[in-house]
Formats: C-alpha cells, sequence, structure tokens
C-alpha cells in the first residue's frame, strides 16, 4: 500500500500531505533547547545567607585541621595492641579504628568545604564555548587570562578571608598525617646499634661447644668464635643479638702485637674481635697463621689481627673492633666491658 492510500488520520504526527501529494517531515527532535535561564542563588543576592555558607564551610576546615591532630595524637593515646569493642564493628584495635576515623574525618571535611564552597558562593553562571584549535592564538591566551582572572574574582578566595584561612590550614596539616605514618615503618634505632650483649662479667662462650672458655683452650695460631654467656640459640632475638655479639678469638705470641692498646685489651696474647666485617656485616672465617690476617669471604677486605686489626686490604672501612677481656675467679675468660665502638658496617647516626 503507498503512502498516498493511507489515511491522512492514520499517519504519524506532524506528517500528512502538502499541496503536491509530498509527505511533510516532522520537526528535527534533538533540536538545542539552548540554555535555561540564570537563577540567582540566595547567596547571590542575600549578604547574610552567604555569612553563613562562608561559615559552614569555615567549619568544616576547621573539623578537618582538629581530626588532623586527632590522628596524630592517636598514635599517643592509644597502644597498639589495645582492643576494644565496637557496635556494629565487633573487637577491633583501638589504634586503627581512631586513626581510619580521624584521617576519613579530616579528608571528607576538605572535600566537602570545597563542594559546599563551589556551589553556594563561587559563580554558577553556564556558559557555552565553542571549540577551539589546540594551539591557542594570543587572542584565546588573552581571553584564557581574562577568564582565570574572573575565576579568581568570582571564587571570593581573596574576599571570603575566612574561608581561604581556614582551607590553607586544612590542607597544610592534612599532609602531617603521612609524616606521623613514616614513624610506623619500624622502631627506632636509638642507641641500639651502638651496644651489644657484652657487658663486664659476662663469659666468653664457645660457640661450637657452648661451653666457657678458659686461656688453656685457646691454643697459639687457632681461630675460636665465641658468644655471650646469656645468649641461647633458642632465643627469640638470637639472630638479632649474634648479629652484633659474635665473636672471633685468637691467640698471638706477645711479641708479636704491634698494637700497644691491643696488647693491652688482650690476656696473655688471647685477642678478641669482632666477627662482623666493617664493609657489609659478612662473618668473617679465614684465618692466616703465619701473617696474622683474617679475610672476609664476601669481598676479600682482609684485616691485621697483629696490628689492631687495621684493614690492609679490601673495602672495608675501618678496622674491627676490639673487646677486652681478662680472667675471672674461676680461670674463665670474661668481658671487661661492651665494644668501645659500633660492631660492622657504618650506619647512617654512626657519629
Amino acid at each position: 500500500m503507498s503512502t498516498q492510500e493511507i489515511p491522512e488520520e492514520n499517519l504519524p504526527s506532524g506528517q500528512g500531505e502538502t499541496a503536491h501529494g509530498a509527505v511533510k517531515v516532522a520537526e528535527d527532535p534533538f533540536a538545542d533547547p539552548g540554555l535555561p535561564a540564570h537563577k540567582p542563588r540566595i547567596q547571590d543576592i542575600d549578604e547574610r545567607a552567604a555569612k553563613r555558607s562562608e561559615r559552614t564551610v569555615a567549619l568544616l576546615f576547621t573539623v578537618s585541621m582538629l581530626s588532623t591532630i586527632g590522628f596524630i595524637a592517636s598514635f599517643v593515646i592509644f597502644p597498639i595492641n589495645h582492643i576494644v569493642y565496637i557496635w556494629p564493628f565487633g573487637h577491633i584495635s583501638s589504634l586503627n579504628f581512631s586513626l581510619g576515623m580521624t584521617l576519613g574525618l579530616a579528608l571528607f571535611c576538605i572535600g566537602a568545604g570545597a563542594v559546599h564552597w563551589a556551589r553556594t558562593l563561587m559563580s554558577d553562571v553556564e556558559t557555552a564555548q565553542e571549540r577551539h584549535p589546540i594551539e591557542a592564538t594570543p587572542e584565546v591566551k588573552t581571553k584564557v587570562m581574562e577568564d582565570f582572572r574572573e575565576g579568581a574574582a568570582e571564587s571570593q578566595l581573596g574576599r571570603r578571608k575566612l574561608i581561604r584561612n581556614t582551607m590553607f590550614g586544612a590542607l597544610a596539616m592534612v599532609p602531617l598525617s603521612g609524616v606521623v605514618l613514616l614513624r610506623e615503618l619500624g622502631p627506632l634505632p636509638e642507641d641500639k646499634l651502638r651496644h651489644t650483649l657484652w657487658a663486664r662479667g659476662k663469659m666468653l662462650i664457645n660457640q661450637n661447644t657452648n661451653e666457657p672458655l678458659r686461656p688453656e683452650d685457646v691454643a697459639v695460631g687457632s681461630l675460636t668464635f665465641a658468644i655471650p654467656e646469656g645468649l641461647e640459640e633458642s632465643d627469640h632475638n638470637f639472630n638479632t643479638e649474634i648479629a652484633k655479639a659474635a665473636l672471633m678469638i685468637v691467640r698471638l705470641q706477645p711479641g708479636d702485637i704491634k698494637d700497644k692498646q691491643e696488647l693491652e685489651w688482650s690476656h696473655e696474647g688471647i685477642v678478641a674481635y669482632s666477627k662482623i666485617c666493617t664493609h657489609v656485616g659478612c662473618p668473617i672465617s679465614l684465618y692466616e697463621q703465619q701473617t696474622h690476617h683474617v679475610l672476609c669471604p664476601c669481598h676479600q677486605s682482609t684485616f691485621d689481627l697483629a696490628d689492631g686489626a687495621r684493614v690492609i686490604f679490601g673495602p672495608a672501612g675501618h678496622a674491627l673492633p676490639q673487646l677486652r677481656i681478662g680472667v675471672n675467679d674461676e680461670g674463665y675468660l670474661e668481658a671487661l666491658g661492651d665494644f668501645e665502638e659500633p660492631v660492622g658496617p657504618a650506619f647512617w647516626e654512626r657519629g
């Protein structure tokens, strides 16, 4: 059936025959309706309403600052192992809960304050502009700068000093949360790297036999490894402590010792030095009897035990620390104190 044979009342709306019998096409249903007329907000016409919005934004930024302070204070107030019951979360860490709540509130208030500021005080006039080429012309650049200055004026950042100051305060304090989080990367070293388990009166225990050492147990030219009295391999901190307190004992002829302090800190030619290489902390295990040199197997740093364990070859930066030793009333070798300097390689706070 042709179009001409369809009754006019059955044709779609907007269609029909013209005087020449042609079908009339409907109007474009997707025509641009244009922008609706701008309606001013209450803040645009009432300065009191604008002041209320300003105070609201400032309050949100202030709450953000207080939340950041609460985040930092949580590290001091709540112990890491304190558990509390909070409905509906159940039993949770009070520290984790306080950190999450305070940091979340700080970030939320900054966002909410910025949104409320934009919706109530900044200009909401909509403008339409045709797309322009990627490379801007001088006229466009001038227009952009004018628009920027106009936007800065419309934001009322210079006029609303209360908002500006509280916003800057909130944005400046939130990063402090990240600084505080650095504290949780691990325990502070304090002066732990400067001290070991060695102390006056602690006997030297043979690491192989787990028995106290007597002077006669150490033969001339032999290399013996020792640990502090009281340190057991079953201890949970054994690896941490042995990494600082591992000791090697060598017996030399007193006449072969060149360094005066080394001779004073020895006992009948028995010298005790840290086993930890001062390059990268490898354990020293090779001893040459004729030269009295010890060698680190990792990078071949060589130390002269007859001359204060000074470095004679390799990348090590300084001599091995010596432990002053003596003999107790029972005839066992004992320490007369701790090492006088940190053992192992250099570290960031070494003075």
